[in-house]
């Protein structure tokens, strides 16, 4: 039996793969001919998950880390709560690539496909293609309760740090960045991935792996873009506050707004629009 834990073990979470692999290409310039060059791609492969050994999801991802990957789109799914749901995650011990995720629910655990059905494919840029139903998503989680407060100037900070430690997307320029801070600007883990919302249920995997039960205390701050999945996913870990160095999407906002999470967008250098939330805020002027 192999239960989630936060040991680091490459068996099960393949936190060492190579996010990146070297592919000739040719390069044209400005007064230059056609000539090769090395680039360096971003790794894109499926991971397929099953479920008490039910076909459940097929996403397309960044290998490595996807242990946290399966957890945090558990959570998201309102399937399990903790690692503690766990009886038993493992890859597929026939596929020699580790593309294959095996997953036990505990006995007090109930599995219902039709709630839980995914038409099978998820790719790398959407966290909730195949869901049967969005409004079932809303529903699942409780608004966020706690007023806590934070000093504008910190929120300022953390682009800086995702960016310095955004390693495989500065040889790929391919990878959406998440990391996860808490209300000091102190860096508590990144995660790299071909999609933004597989990066941000790797960092909500990883605090159920450190046995994190709650992140109402914490910042998530996103590379891009902020679309509806990222803000459900920061809910169903209990994020209050959601940052991102892009655009957020309407449908994003209004979710937002409905469960009392703050939500920042265009946070660059001291600048930052906040969307919803401004009262967590403090020295905002």
């Amino acid at each position: 039996m192999n239960r989630p834990d936060n040991s680091g073990s490459t068996d099960n979470n393949r936190s060492t793969a190579d996010p990146s692999h070297s592919a000739t290409i040719w390069k044209i310039g400005p007064n230059q001919s056609p000539h090769p060059q090395t680039d360096q791609l971003a790794v894109e492969e499926p991971l397929q998950i099953e479920i008490d050994g039910q076909p459940w999801l097929t996403t397309m991802r960044t290998p490595g880390h996807d242990q946290e990957l399966a957890l945090g789109l558990l959570l998201a799914e309102g399937i399990i709560e903790s690692t503690g749901d766990i009886a038993d995650l493992s890859y597929c011990k026939e596929d020699p690539d580790d593309n294959l995720l095996r997953i036990i629910l505990a006995a007090h655990c109930q599995f219902d496909a039709g709630v839980h059905h995914h038409t099978g494919y998820a790719n790398s840029s959407c966290g909730i293609c195949g869901k049967t139903n969005i409004d079932a998503l809303q529903s699942i989680f409780s608004p966020i309760s706690d007023e806590i407060k934070i000093n504008a100037e910190v929120i300022t900070r953390l682009p800086a740090q995702l960016e310095a430690l955004q390693t495989t997307f500065q040889r790929t320029g391919g990878l959406h960045g998440a990391a996860l801070f808490n209300l000091n600007g102190t860096l508590q883990v990144i995660r790299e991935d071909v999609g933004r919302h597989n990066a941000v249920d790797k960092v909500i995997g990883w605090a159920l792996l450190q046995n994190q039960s709650s992140l109402r205390e914490s910042i998530l701050l996103v590379s891009g873009r902020v679309a509806f999945e990222i803000v459900h996913k920061a809910l169903a870990g209990g994020i209050p506050l959601i940052t991102a160095i892009s655009a957020p999407t309407s449908l994003a906002v209004s979710f937002a707004s409905q469960n009392n999470q703050t939500l920042i967008g265009f946070l660059r250098g001291k600048e930052m629009n906040v969307y919803c939330g401004l009262e967590r805020l403090e020295d905002a002027s």
